[in-house]
């Protein structure tokens, strides 16, 4: 019998593809422009101002702006709207109900943006189907680092050793995984399915 009652998902990379070259792509640039844009927002390190959730949209875009002065114009046209950032996975649903059938609470833990969030909404719906969470804009907390997963051990009344977090980015694992966590590093989604059978069964 498992000793795991919650699975916490993260949601990019895991419940969503997240579209990196590809959200460029859509307003016809070709592969090293998209690079270059790429590297100037999603790459650096103001990309994570989007997930904390501290700063406006306009400040954030001047952040990128600073990164590569030359294409101010085409970031300001490119983060007019986020729509095509991530794109919904067939699979998300389903996995989120297959681990409610086995009585499992389900909750989210990601670095996710507001603007992010209203843009891509339509392929947010698993979000309907989940128990709660944490989305780092709301509580101005991000991973790697500790507050984030404290805070959603104290928002639900978690035990970590009753835990399991799949995360694609290793990083995002080694906090959890010492507080007690069990953690399944999202590679495929066969392997990551099979990972959490067996730790659920």
């Amino acid at each position: 019998m498992s000793e795991i009652t919650t699975v916490i998902f993260d949601i990019g990379g895991v419940l969503v593809d997240y579209n990196e070259i590809n959200f460029f792509k859509q307003f016809g640039y070709d592969d090293a422009m998209c690079e270059r844009l790429v590297r100037a927002s999603m790459r650096s390190s103001a990309w994570k101002e989007y997930d904390l959730g501290n700063l406006s949209d306009d400040e954030i875009v001047d952040l990128f702006i600073r990164n590569d002065p030359e294409i101010r114009e085409d970031l300001i046209r490119c983060f007019q709207n986020h729509h095509g950032i991530v794109s919904r996975r067939e699979q998300a649903i389903p996995w989120i109900l297959r681990m409610k059938e086995k009585g499992m609470r389900v909750l989210i833990l990601s670095n996710y943006s507001h603007r992010a969030l209203l843009d891509c909404w339509a392929d947010m719906d698993f979000l309907a189907e989940v128990d709660g969470g944490v989305m780092s804009f709301k509580d101005h907390v991000i991973k790697p680092y500790p507050e984030i997963y404290e805070l959603i051990l104290k928002r639900y009344g978690l035990k970590p050793e009753e835990c399991v977090f799949i995360d694609d980015t290793e990083a995002n694992l080694e906090v959890p995984r010492k507080m007690g966590m069990k953690t399944i590093h999202y590679r495929s989604s066969e392997q990551a399915h099979e990972d959490l059978e067996r730790i659920t069964d």
